[in-house]
């Protein structure tokens, strides 16, 4: 028995709250504040500092690591303020998120409105928001230590179980809504990992800075293969990341482009979902162009970063549309 739509209102308003969080996290990494915060306290670090004392203190940590004493050290108290509200932003709307979720769920399942399997489906995604929050102190912890910048691998990963939690509360109230899916159609989720490995990519070029590498388009410093292709590690090289982006931007673009023509006419759910899958992937493109070729500004970058999920979310709704419903079980004779 599917839950009611009180439940379904409910997942809709976490995911939501979710993409929200991406949102606020790109923009947290691109104004370069994600290090501004140098402790964690899950529980006892909901307030900001309050009165000039506790401003004073938290700065004095702050300047005791490598992006305080190797980029900021012009910052005065004002400035790192300005960095900070990014970071306790973030953190706070990850607790908030805890309780959008936990507080209706308790409710729901007091109330009976989710029974069975359903108290476990939805608590896992309660039990994955967690561990985001532990992968994203660990990505911090990353850029603490020597160099002031988060690992390009840890950031992939943090980003990519956000997505991973956003999608998981999707697909339920699209189970809600329409029924559980069981088959799934291979070529449309070929092109659902396509999609989710150019976020991952997205994510590298972020970490690894690589974005503002190259600022030019369709050419590379005047060339299609850049040069110094190859002289690092594959996936430690600036070089490789931002050519390795782009040339996964055109490839994505095709697969698109070929899925939608090849099953044109289709109708509901699928149309629909297909319809946002190709125009997200349009307006993805101009934007990764602007953004390098502008040199990734912090508007364009959020944009950027918010419509790759956005293409990825509507990519699984175009999975959940072409999967095979469900199969009653058969009945026993009498």
């Amino acid at each position: 028995m599917r839950p009611p739509r009180s439940v379904l209102i409910w997942l809709v308003l976490l995911f939501a709250s979710i993409y929200l969080m991406v949102v606020i996290g790109g923009t947290t990494r691109l104004t370069a504040s994600g290090l501004s915060m140098v402790e964690w306290k899950p529980l006892m670090g909901a307030l900001p500092p309050m009165g000039e004392a506790e401003w004073l203190a938290a700065f004095d940590k702050y300047q005791q690591f490598p992006q305080y004493q190797q980029v900021n050290a012009w910052m005065e108290l004002a400035d790192f303020k300005k960095i900070f509200f990014w970071e306790y932003l973030h953190r706070l709307w990850g607790r908030t998120l805890g309780l959008i979720f936990f507080v209706p769920w308790v409710w729901f399942v007091a109330r009976r409105s989710l029974r069975g399997v359903w108290i476990g489906k939805t608590f896992a995604a309660f039990v994955l928001g967690g561990a985001q929050g532990l992968l994203g102190w660990y990505m911090v912890k990353s850029g603490l230590v020597d160099v002031p910048q988060v690992s390009h691998f840890r950031l992939a990963s943090h980003l990519m179980l956000a997505a991973a939690v956003a999608n998981y509360v999707l697909w339920m109230g699209l189970e809600i809504r329409f029924g559980s899916r069981l088959r799934f159609h291979g070529p449309t989720w070929a092109i659902i990992g396509l999609i989710a490995l150019q976020v991952v990519w997205g994510a590298f070029m972020a970490g690894s800075k690589a974005g503002t590498l190259f600022t030019t388009f369709p050419l590379m410093d005047g060339r299609w293969v850049p040069e110094g292709l190859g002289a690092e590690p594959f996936l430690y090289s600036e070089v490789a990341i931002h050519f390795t982006h782009r040339v996964l931007a055109y490839v994505v673009l095709a697969a698109v482009s070929w899925w939608a023509w090849s099953h044109r006419g289709q109708t509901g759910l699928r149309q629909a979902a297909w319809t946002a899958v190709v125009g997200l992937v349009c307006v993805q493109s101009l934007l990764g162009v602007a953004t390098v070729v502008g040199g990734v500004p912090v508007g364009l970058g959020v944009m950027h970063q918010a419509g790759g999920i956005a293409l990825l979310s509507a990519s699984v709704v175009a999975g959940y549309a072409w999967a095979g419903p469900s199969r009653p079980r058969a009945e026993r004779p009498a």
